[in-house]
């Protein structure tokens, strides 16, 4: 068994972006968070802290779950607040990046870190072992460093970096905090520069620079190049590095230069003179406005250094250079981008076989295995492949065989040798037994740590296939599935896992066989998100064609599953991750339990396309406000939620989903994606061997009647005069006010659900019919933006 790492309370040092958002993830994640900085040289001693948790706030994308969080953490300094280290039993070290001054950090904290606790320096590239050496003997075994990628909330990666002297217990309980209670997926990384992720992710972007001036390329004739046409973001290569900051890449690039003198791509390892000048002018990237790109009113304009100035950005991928990205088989991709003369296909293909060649010349010396390379990039840049699948899924041996020609030719940045073992007739680097070790010279599998038993769907590698258990039971809507262990699985298999009439059968169907043959029953997704809600486009197919009684047949089948989940005699838990919008929240509403991920945007989102929610949402709402009331107010109750479906507001993480009412008190927040089905399994079986009865029928449902429709009206007209909402988002809301209200009847009236429902169903049929939501629904599925008409 390796050693737990209990943390009730932890410490980040220093305040700054970095620092400050470290400490606002470990509070989101409920550990009891101090953060520390330098005492301000004005006003309270803990200014500059404070100030830094007042800035969470602002920060986009949130740092935060939920913005009363900041409130949990302890603002402290270096002068009176060291004594509070001592029961901190996780310190994070993330001050800037000056070897001295992290040495000086740690001398003088080390006489208050107490005897179990864990340092880790959060570091994005110095060395590990020279900031060990100057802690006392007894804390070396617990030091190591751990790089968070930028925004920590965010970004799945982290990079764990043992120190000569770490304690290998100490390493595996902290990568299992840091899996679980984090949400992160940890690679080891060996103690050198820049660690994997940015020496490999850095180096990528500098061969892009290098070829970008080879080929005579505009800046944003590469981006269009190096996004999700090669699998990549949409921010490919220069915006990714104005979002990141050029003063930021600038600095990673002269860590390079100064730390890699040995580098055969050493010569390269320099801030190009266009990035000197940006830097020289303040021109820094997105936080200044301006850098690489920047906004002129609504144009993109983008820097030409021909011109020596800005200009529209408008240069595109070339039609030949789509029709070869677009192909599906990668090892024919790769010959033609070899093949073609076009400039563009002969960057792409210089940039892909420098790549290859400097992580295959040092993987030996940065990682262990070819998995920690690809895995870091994937996480910690976000794209689809990392370099060794992208070169292996090409073809191993025909692609090694080009890159040695062109290093041969001369055509390579650097003439250092492939590796022996790229050339020793191999098919490529990872096999389902596992994936390449260069120091063993054996495939290593994952590893076997408990807490990766946790994952039953780790995030797969080329080659790797997972059992997908035993199918139960599949229409065209669904598949049900188990694994032998009495809970079954239902997952969509629709486009975004869209509610379609096979799904509400398909749902139906599996909800009497695991009432039948199971303990309880899951519904997961594969892959984000939970579900993006109705199917728009059918649903506006039977309008237009005006076949009302179908429709109508369609939504009363809705309505009709929402109930059948509500009233399983097995617990039916929804595990939720990304988007749950219209009809997948409702489903999780009427759920025995919802196991969120902590990043999940739920939303009541209909008003958005001129409906209101009919699949038991505004039902659910009336019931949850009447039982929280007890007798007393509902209309206070139904004040908190209205809002939220009125508006359409989608919760931006599963802690202000719990704000908005969307998710219950008692729902669980899981913080790893690849954990959620293990813990929504967990919470059926737990209900299940607690004896699960679903709820008895709300026959007794007190509602707000017409006092509180005309109460809701009245707050309308104002949003309405003060042009906040237009006259059509006006008469939906009401009627969204006229359902959660129980309808036109005396206030503190008694409904049942069924009055309910036949409310929501009238007025959702009722509002389908309308010109102005069908030219919603219409634009919505056009440009998948709302419209307001």
């Amino acid at each position: 068994m390796s050693k737990k790492l209990l943390v009730r309370r932890a410490a980040v040092l220093g305040a700054g972006v970095m620092g400050a958002q470290i400490a606002a993830h470990l509070t989101n994640a409920g550990v009891d968070t101090v953060l520390f900085d330098l005492p301000a040289k004005e006003g309270p001693a803990d200014g500059i802290v404070l100030k830094a948790i007042g800035n969470l706030a602002k920060l986009s994308p949130a740092p935060l779950a939920s913005k009363s969080l900041a409130a949990a953490i302890t603002p402290a300094n270096y002068d009176t607040g060291l004594e509070q280290l001592r029961d901190c039993d996780l310190i994070i070290e993330a001050i800037a990046e000056r070897m001295d001054w992290k040495q000086d950090l740690y001398r003088r904290i080390a006489p208050f870190v107490g005897e179990h606790a864990v340092l880790a320096s959060n570091t994005s590239g110095l060395g590990i072992n020279a900031l060990a050496a100057v802690l006392p003997e007894q804390l070396r075994h617990r030091f190591c460093g751990v790089h968070f990628f930028n925004p920590p909330r965010y970004m799945h990666l982290a990079e764990l970096i043992p120190a000569d002297t770490t304690d290998k217990a100490v390493l595996e309980g902290l990568e299992t905090f840091l899996t679980t209670n984090l949400g992160k997926g940890v690679v080891y990384a060996k103690d050198t520069p820049n660690f994997i992720g940015n020496r490999i992710g850095v180096f990528s972007i500098l061969s892009v620079i290098h070829h970008t001036r080879q080929f005579g390329l505009g800046f944003d004739e590469v981006d269009a190049i190096t996004g999700p046409l090669v699998g990549r973001p949409k921010s490919a290569t220069y915006r990714t590095s104005d979002v990141v900051g050029l003063d930021t890449m600038a600095h990673v690039i002269k860590t390079m230069a100064d730390t890699l003198p040995q580098d055969p791509w050493h010569k390269y390892f320099q801030s190009p003179d266009w990035l000197q000048a940006l830097i020289a002018k303040g021109a820094l990237g997105q936080k200044a406005g301006a850098g690489i790109f920047r906004k002129v009113g609504k144009d993109i304009m983008v820097l030409d250094l021909e011109k020596q100035d800005y200009r529209a950005a408008d240069r595109k991928a070339a039609d030949e250079v789509v029709g070869i990205l677009k192909i599906k088989n990668p090892a024919e991709k790769f010959a033609k981008l070899r093949e073609s003369q076009h400039p563009q296909a002969q960057f792409l293909w210089a940039a892909f076989r420098d790549l290859f060649h400097y992580s295959a010349y040092h993987l030996a010396d940065i990682a262990d295995t070819a998995r920690d390379v690809d895995l870091a990039i994937r996480w910690g840049y976000g794209w689809s492949l990392g370099p060794f699948e992208t070169w292996q899924a090409a073809g191993w041996k025909q692609v090694a065989q080009w890159i040695a020609e062109d290093i041969a030719a001369g055509k390579a940045m650097s003439d250092a040798p492939l590796p022996a073992w790229v050339l020793d007739g191999r098919e490529g680097v990872h096999a389902a037994e596992g994936s390449y070790s260069p120091a063993t010279n054996t495939l290593v599998p994952r590893s076997s740590l408990p807490v990766y038993q946790r994952q039953r769907f780790p995030d797969p590698l080329l080659g790797e296939k997972f059992d997908q258990g035993t199918t139960v039971y599949e229409n065209d809507g669904v598949r049900m599935w188990h694994d032998g262990d009495g809970i079954a699985v239902v997952s969509f298999k629709t486009k975004m896992n869209t509610v379609s009439d096979h799904v509400l059968n398909g749902l139906q169907e599996a909800i009497c066989i695991a009432e039948r043959d199971f303990q309880g029953l899951v519904i997961w997704q594969q892959k984000e998100p939970f579900s993006a809600g109705a199917d728009l486009a059918g649903a506006l197919g039977l309008l237009q064609a005006g076949k009302v009684d179908e429709f109508d047949a369609l939504v009363a089948n809705f309505q009709r599953t929402s109930q059948r989940i509500k009233y399983a005699l097995v617990p039916v838990v929804a595990a939720v991750r990304g988007l749950a919008l219209g009809g997948g929240c409702e489903f999780q509403m009427h759920s025995a339990r919802t196991v969120a991920h902590l990043e999940s945007y739920i939303g009541l989102v209909e008003a958005g396309v001129g409906l209101l929610p009919a699949g038991g949402g505004l039902k659910e709402l009336a019931v949850r406000a009447s039982r929280a009331a007890a007798g007393g107010d509902v209309f206070a109750e139904l004040k908190k939620t209205f809002e939220t479906v009125a508006m359409a507001k989608v919760s931006t993480s599963a802690v202000e989903a719990k704000e908005l009412g969307l998710l219950r008190p008692t729902d669980r927040i899981v913080f790893n994606a690849h954990e959620l089905l293990h813990v929504a399994k967990a919470e059926a079986r737990n209900l299940a061997e607690g004896g699960y009865r679903p709820p008895l029928p709300e026959r007794r449902i007190q509602v707000a009647g017409d006092v509180g429709i005309a109460t809701f009206r009245m707050l309308l007209v104002n949003m309405l005069e003060g042009r906040f909402i237009s006259e059509y988002d006006n008469e939906i809301a009401t009627r969204i006010a006229t359902v959660v209200c129980g309808g036109e009847v005396d206030r503190g009236s008694l409904v049942d659900e069924a009055w309910l429902l036949n409310l929501e169903r009238k007025h959702f049929v009722e509002l389908a019919q309308q010109e102005k939501t069908q030219a919603r629904i219409g634009h919505m599925l056009k440009t998948g933006k709302p419209l307001r008409n």
